[in-house]
């Protein structure tokens, strides 16, 4: 009877998510409520609607409304009280998502906001909860911060991840089904009821998100599904006190909380801010390998089920912990090599020999970086604004092309360099726009195979150089100056083919060169 009753409430919640996410695309669409590919990390081409997570949380709610009269009627201990103690501080979340899809937020605001519903979750009974005092002080001294801490790191790292078609809504449901049946070991009915109605309306949605998605979640759904998800897995079979009980969790979580712990890494080896967005999660380094977002998402859709089925062993025997949780290492160490993250094949070495000569730098860190990003790219907007974001703290001011045959082709096709007055290529970052190369002004002749007279190509500075301006030139390694050379020479070829294409042609053309060297993420 309780099976029956728990699908009938899953096909309910996916019945209704299928039906509500037409609509809420057409009434965001309307109203203008879409996300158009307006960075370089963006994937898709067009304006798409945001607000998907509405039919999720709507669908959600509705079907389990309509499940609380008929769990009284199994005699399942469903407690309204603790429902309302997770879907409260959850509906502040939901409120907070919604905003920001319609008015962006900055990142406090959002923080703050999650912080405050997670605590009002743990003193609803959720969260991590120690027995008695703690080094005499009370145990929420401990307790409350650790909660705050869970749900900011899964909140957000559903919210990272939602990059890739499919891929958020996909790894929420795998999380869901593992918590599902890790409440059903645990002999905790009312949770399954909760989490089982969740996972139909993530399911009815997907199909939507899914590659090529026509809507995507938005804050309203990654943030909310993020928290709903993170308050359900503290209710496991065993005690957040023990070490298994501890493991469960993370262990449901395992692709999101990795691909946030590689973000901190990577970008803390660049000198970079933990907190700055970048290109480089997880399901990006796939797509730079060659394959589709459809095929990229199903591969990760793996890799949440094999974390979710290690938490499923560990909760049938929590003798088994060790054992998943070395076959976890191992296999997130060999998944992370494949990944080919040159700041962990490189640096470390690198900041090894720097720490005996003190020569390693941040500088150094950025332009690793950056010639790993040039060899991905062939089209001048990823390249300007890769060379933005590296050489700016440099004290580089721009590029310059010269000589390159273009013929003065029309700017739209090198957008964003324009001509200058002397009829020469150049982008620049600085407010300065005119006059010859000042004396810092680091010139490197273009090789390209194919075309080995094609050009030139100069980083410039405005002002006269530092006591530190030839450090910074040094850091520009060959390796560096070969990728810019080599990524400037598809750019101007595929220009020139777009100028030469047939009319009707040229788009299409554009669009799949750039998604192979725009492989980036919405965040």
């Amino acid at each position: 009877m309780i099976l029956y009753l728990f699908l009938s409430i899953f096909l309910a919640a996916l019945l209704l998510s299928m039906l509500l996410t037409p609509w809420v695309r057409g009434m965001a669409t309307a109203r203008g409520l879409t996300a158009p590919p307006a960075s370089r990390r963006h994937l898709h081409t067009k304006a798409l609607p945001r607000l998907g997570g509405v039919a999720i949380c709507f669908a959600f709610a509705m079907a389990l409304a309509a499940s609380i009269p008929l769990a009284k009627l199994t005699h399942i201990d469903f407690s309204i009280r603790a429902l309302l103690g997770v879907l409260l501080p959850a509906a502040l979340v939901f409120l907070l998502g919604v905003y920001d899809d319609v008015k962006p937020l900055g990142a406090g605001s959002k923080i703050a906001a999650e912080s405050i519903a997670a605590t009002a979750l743990y003193f609803s009974g959720f969260g991590i909860h120690f027995p008695g005092t703690f080094f005499g002080l009370p145990a929420a001294a401990l307790g409350l911060p650790l909660t705050i801490f869970w749900v900011l790191l899964i909140t957000n790292a559903f919210n990272l991840i939602d990059g890739l078609d499919g891929l958020a809504a996909g790894s929420a449901l795998a999380a869901a089904l593992a918590i599902f049946a890790t409440s059903l070991l645990g002999n905790n009915d009312g949770v399954a009821i909760v989490v089982i109605a969740l996972a139909g309306a993530i399911l009815g949605f997907l199909p939507s998100n899914f590659s090529p998605a026509n809507i995507f979640m938005g804050d309203s759904g990654s943030l909310s599904l993020g928290f709903l998800l993170s308050a359900l897995a503290l209710t496991g079979p065993q005690r957040m006190t023990s070490v298994a009980g501890a493991a469960i969790p993370i262990l449901i979580f395992g692709l999101p909380i990795l691909d946030v712990a590689l973000a901190i890494a990577r970008r803390s080896l660049r000198g970079q801010s933990p907190f700055r967005g970048d290109a480089d999660h997880i399901h990006h380094k796939l797509l730079k390998r060659g394959i589709t977002q459809s095929q990229a998402a199903i591969i990760l859709y793996g890799v949440a089920a094999a974390f979710g089925l290690g938490s499923l062993v560990v909760a049938q025997d929590a003798n088994w912990l060790v054992p998943v949780l070395a076959a976890v290492v191992l296999g997130a160490f060999l998944g992370v090599r494949q990944l080919n993250y040159v700041e962990f094949k490189r640096l470390p070495a690198a900041w090894l020999r720097g720490a005996q000569r003190h020569e390693i730098t941040a500088d150094q860190a950025r332009i690793l970086y950056a010639t790993e990003s040039l060899r991905s790219s062939g089209d001048f907007r990823a390249i300007c604004m890769i060379l933005r974001e590296t050489l700016q703290p440099l004290g580089f001011d721009g590029i310059r092309l010269k000589n390159t045959g273009n013929g003065h082709l029309p700017t739209k096709l090198f957008y964003p360099l324009e001509y200058d007055s002397e009829g020469r290529l150049m982008f620049t970052w600085s407010h300065w726009t005119t006059g010859d190369p000042q004396p810092g002004e680091w010139r490197s002749e273009l090789v390209i195979s194919s075309h080995p007279t094609l050009g030139r190509v100069s980083l410039f500075r405005v002002s006269a150089p530092d006591e530190d301006w030839q450090v910074k030139v040094d850091v520009l390694s060959e390796q560096f100056k070969t990728a810019l050379s080599n990524a400037v020479g598809r750019a101007l070829t595929r220009a020139k083919l777009s100028r030469q294409a047939p009319k009707g042609t040229t788009k299409a053309r554009a669009v799949a060169a750039g998604t192979s060297s725009e492989s980036t993420a919405r965040r």
